[in-house]
């Protein structure tokens, strides 16, 4: 097992010049004889590789304890909202969080799956946090599936040294009743097991908001 675990990491050290494909085919063949279920696993890590991934939407976004879930434009805003986001810029701290809809599609006529999911959020090319997502996931064939991350984040510590004002354009921005569009992208590293061997992909691979972006 060991072997095992030490032949995948040099391997992911290779600047990516062995495909994720073959390197399946690495462990499966180090793997002795394996069982059935071993085989399915390999079949779904498979899959994943050709499988293509999106942002699908935003929801459930929260700034400073304010539900943007129904605002369409600043008036749709109470007076009581407004003064609570006008408090939290002047506090120590901004809470954000939000949930990410990833979708993924699978071309493969069986399901494709992951076992684990590192990802990282960028919104307007800035780095706003990361996580881990480890729960099992399979996309069904021929089929799409969404896949929900819940993030939250301090906006006052990822926006440091912004003023006041950047930091509320910011929020109106992403709330989208502000002037410019938020650019959201987020780099995905999945994880498979094989045999009870993780198998990462070797490095993230970038998704925005359409498919073939990443």
């Amino acid at each position: 097992m060991i072997q095992i675990r030490n032949l995948i990491f040099y391997t992911c050290m290779m600047k990516k010049s062995i495909s994720f494909l073959n390197l399946i085919l690495m462990v499966i063949f180090l793997i002795p004889e394996p069982a059935c279920d071993v085989a399915q696993q390999a079949q779904k890590a498979s899959n994943l590789v050709r499988c293509d991934f999106r942002i699908k939407t935003v929801e459930k976004l929260s700034i400073a304890g304010v539900s943007f879930q129904n605002v369409r434009s600043a008036g749709d805003l109470s007076i009581t909202d407004l003064a609570r986001i006008m408090a939290g810029l002047t506090s120590p701290t901004v809470p954000l969080s939000l949930q990410l809809n990833l979708e993924g599609r699978n071309p493969n006529a069986t399901p494709a799956g992951l076992n684990r999911l590192e990802w990282i959020l960028f919104i307007d090319e800035i780095q706003m946090t990361s996580g881990l997502l480890e729960n099992p996931f399979t996309i069904p064939a021929a089929g799409t599936a969404t896949i929900p991350i819940q993030i939250g984040m301090d906006l006052k510590q990822v926006l440091k040294g912004k003023s006041a004002d950047a930091i509320l354009n910011f929020c109106m921005n992403l709330a989208g009743i502000g002037n410019v569009p938020t650019r959201f992208k987020v780099k995905l590293k999945p994880t498979i097991y094989l045999g009870g061997v993780p198998l990462s992909y070797p490095g993230y691979f970038v998704v925005k908001t359409s498919y073939g972006s990443n």
